[in-house]
């Protein structure tokens, strides 16, 4: 007769011949996520993975999850890694899985996604962040690799175009599991090398070559880089976290060159161009001043001690001879009264009729102009033109009316 054995038996023979299985302690297996758990407490996953005809529970502990670069979802497709193993208490068979893939390029796109929202969330992204270039950098950066056509294409196309610019090189590895943290130190290098610009990038693959430019902190250490940054990742189609995060996005390291530094021919053109508006410039300035300059003559001759004296001796000599007109208008006129004045004062002189033969008579120098004024035996002064005579009185005859 068979032994009858326990539940807790038959769980630890199970368990045994699982731990036993070779093939059972590392596999890989392939399926759908779904039911899945993060606990945030613990940091472990708790899902279950399953194909269209069966199911197996999955537990992955919070020192390997720490280790995933995306986080796992209903729906996604993974490959796990891990062993097969029971628990014995619930008699539960799982697989404790050490490490997770995405499966296929879908996935890789879906994790892309998921630390797109999250740095999108931090700000990584936000284009107040975006510093712009220096119009003429003097030393330029490139994190890439040494080997690699990156660094050859971007000297090639400087040298042609901005032979002035000092090309540094901060080798970094550019693809592979240890990508992300030597492009991060390449930029923390960087921040202490007095760079103007600083090229991130490498040439053209596909998008698991590419894969370290879609680090988070690969991003993060390009936003928190005091230096601007082009993002020179060379694939046109699809568009990196680090071209997200940088503050300009170039489509290949050929255009970062290009976009880093003016060509010459560029900055001979523009000299040109400022020499020429420079020189319009001058010339205007100088008519300008040319013209300020003889309006400022005018006026300092019109305002010269020499025309201000002469202006006054003008002056003075249109004074002088109103005053000469004046002057002889006062003195003129007065002196022509006097002489009409004199005139009828001689035509009114008595004396004057003496001239005529006539004579006048004083008694003491009285006018004698009546007989009745005289008496007999009174001396009298006989005034004549040319003399007088002293006479006397001897009789004084009324005038005897004519009948």
């Amino acid at each position: 007769m068979n032994q009858v054995m326990t539940v807790s038996d038959v769980n630890r023979l199970l368990k045994q011949k699982l731990d036993g299985d070779v093939e059972l302690t590392s596999i890989f297996v392939r399926g759908e996520i779904s039911n899945f758990t993060h606990h945030l407490k613990t940091g472990h996953f708790y899902f279950t993975l399953k194909d269209g005809r069966a199911s197996i529970k999955a537990i992955m502990f919070n020192w390997n999850t720490r280790h995933l670069r995306f986080v796992p979802q209903n729906g996604m497709k993974a490959i796990l890694f891990g062993s097969v193993q029971l628990f014995e208490r619930d008699g539960i068979c799982q697989i404790n899985c050490a490490d997770m893939q995405p499966d296929g390029l879908g996935a890789l796109y879906l994790a892309l996604e998921q630390r797109k929202r999250r740095l999108e969330a931090e700000g990584i992204f936000d284009p107040a962040h975006k510093r712009p270039l220096p119009p003429l950098p003097r030393r330029i950066g490139v994190v890439t690799s040494a080997n690699g056509a990156a660094f050859q294409d971007i000297r090639q196309i400087l040298s042609r175009r901005y032979p002035v610019a000092e090309l540094i090189l901060i080798p970094a590895l550019v693809q592979g599991e240890d990508a992300p943290a030597s492009i991060c130190a390449g930029i923390a290098l960087a921040q202490s090398a007095s760079l103007d610009v600083l090229i991130v990038g490498r040439g053209g693959g596909s998008l698991e070559d590419l894969w370290a430019f879609n680090d988070e902190e690969v991003a993060r250490a390009i936003y928190r880089s005091e230096v601007p940054v082009i993002s020179a990742v060379g694939h046109e189609v699809d568009t990196t976290l680090a071209d997200l995060a940088a503050d300009l996005r170039a489509p290949t390291p050929s255009a970062a060159a290009e976009l880093a530094a003016p060509s010459r021919e560029t900055l001979l053109s523009s000299l040109a161009e400022v020499r020429e508006r420079l020189e319009r410039a001058v010339t205007a300035r100088i008519g300008e001043l040319e013209g300020q300059r003889e309006r400022l003559a005018l006026a300092l001759d019109r305002h010269s001690p020499e025309t201000r004296l002469s202006a006054l001796a003008d002056r003075l000599g249109s004074l002088t001879q109103r005053l000469d007109r004046q002057g002889s208008l006062l003195t003129e006129r007065p002196l022509a009264a006097l002489r009409r004045q004199e005139a009828a004062l001689e035509a009114m002189n008595p004396f004057k009729v003496l001239l005529r033969g006539y004579a006048a008579v004083f008694a003491g120098k009285q006018l004698v102009s009546s007989a009745a004024q005289l008496s007999a035996g009174e001396q009298i002064t006989i005034r004549f033109a040319d003399g007088q005579a002293e006479a006397a009185v001897t009789a004084v005859l009324p005038e005897r009316n004519s009948t």
